[in-house]
């Protein structure tokens, strides 16, 4: 394996020392790395995978340097607008150099949701036109293959590919931790909510541990999962789902549990769902400013005022809080939809949480088999 402080040696070497990015598990090493060894304005953690691309093209034509974008390879779709309109040759030809984690690689096991992305990963990068190479975990074939991604990226102005597997880079601890001073956890702030929802209410989740916990917090109840859509990728359009179920099923409350890294991502939804005006929605971010599935590098989600945000564009009922308490009374006060409900909550997350055991599909058709019934009901109990 790599060291982080070797690998990103090597790219000062080369004059490279600039990054913007959406954090991802597999690169949580080298994040850990850059964030305690970089200042801050050098290392950007972008809304989204696109907008990465855009701060690394405005770094280049400021500077004429090369920039770095890091992702999980469920974030090629987010760039292949700016690869395909902006950095290619046949438009501006602006060279950047993009760290891509391969989940669900061929041949290695992994969650539902990464399984065919991993195996486009690479067929992607060869439509866009992207060369790349697989960064080995030696350090002699990587400190090669990186002068080689550096000549590429120098003498044709285009972007260049590492593509990154499982267990390349040794571990590292971040030490510049920020802690913040709230109490409550995420899973028990699911799990109030949760608590307050009428018999009839869908829940869309967001991926990663919202999912999870939402999942086992159903198992321990000995409710079941029909009620509920697990979004275990498509970081940032859970809300967009919920909203597509509100519209089509006025009578029945409609719950998004979303979290501040999604929301921020597509911050753009919120404007639609707030201007449609489902009634019958309620939209809970819980905010812990992190990207907590992924190494828990931080969003800027307690950095900003998300209530205001709903606010200004056109949500009808806005709260935020803090504790247990503050939140029943809020679920108890919910009335006419959209509904924004900011939950804040410290990072972390149980050691030995489980994943969801049922399938993607079997997911959807136990919510699908949900919806179909017909039912009127109030938006809480």
């Amino acid at each position: 394996m790599l060291q982080p402080s070797f690998f990103i040696g090597q790219l000062k070497a080369a004059g490279i020392d600039f990054f913007a990015g959406v954090p991802d598990s597999l690169l949580k090493n080298i994040c850990a790395y850059i964030t305690d060894n970089l200042p801050k304005e050098q290392n950007i953690i972008a809304a989204n995978e696109g907008g990465a691309m855009g701060i690394a093209a405005g770094y280049h034509l400021s500077t004429g340097k090369i920039g770095v974008v890091y992702m999980q390879n469920s974030g090629e779709g987010n760039i292949i607008n700016p690869l395909a309109s902006l950095t290619d040759r046949e438009v501006y030809n602006i060279p950047v150099l993009l760290l891509i984690g391969w989940r669900g690689r061929p041949g290695v096991h992994d969650e539902p949701q990464h399984v065919k992305q991993g195996k486009v990963t690479t067929g992607l990068l060869n439509t866009m036109g992207i060369d790349y190479s697989v960064l080995s975990k030696d350090e002699t074939q990587a400190a090669k293959q990186i002068a080689a991604a550096v000549n590429h990226m120098t003498r044709t102005n285009e972007p260049y590919a590492l593509v990154i597997e499982k267990d390349t880079f040794e571990a590292y601890t971040l030490q510049s931790k920020v802690d913040s001073a709230l109490t409550l956890s995420r899973e028990e702030a699911i799990e109030t909510v949760v608590e307050a929802l009428p018999a009839e209410a869908a829940v869309v989740s967001t991926t990663g541990m919202i999912s999870r916990e939402l999942f086992e917090i159903r198992e321990r109840r000995g409710e079941g999962h029909g009620h509920d859509f697990l979004t275990v990728g498509s970081m940032g359009h859970a809300s967009q789902i919920a909203l597509g179920i509100a519209l089509q099923q006025k009578h029945r409350p409609v719950f998004c549990f979303d979290g501040d890294g999604a929301s921020i991502m597509h911050m753009g939804n919120m404007a639609i769902t707030a201007q449609m005006q489902p009634k019958n929605m309620v939209h809970v971010v819980f905010n812990n400013g992190a990207h907590d599935s992924v190494g828990g590098q931080p969003t800027v989600g307690l950095d900003i005022d998300l209530p205001a945000v709903a606010r200004a564009v056109g949500y009808r009922q806005v709260c935020s809080v803090k504790t247990k308490d503050e939140l029943r009374q809020a679920l108890t006060a919910v009335a006419e939809g959209p509904v924004f409900l900011e939950v804040q909550v410290r990072k972390g997350n149980r050691k030995d949480l489980g994943r969801p055991t049922t399938t993607p599909v079997q997911n959807k058709e136990a919510l699908m088999a949900f919806l179909s019934e017909i039912g009127h009901c109030q938006i809480v109990k």
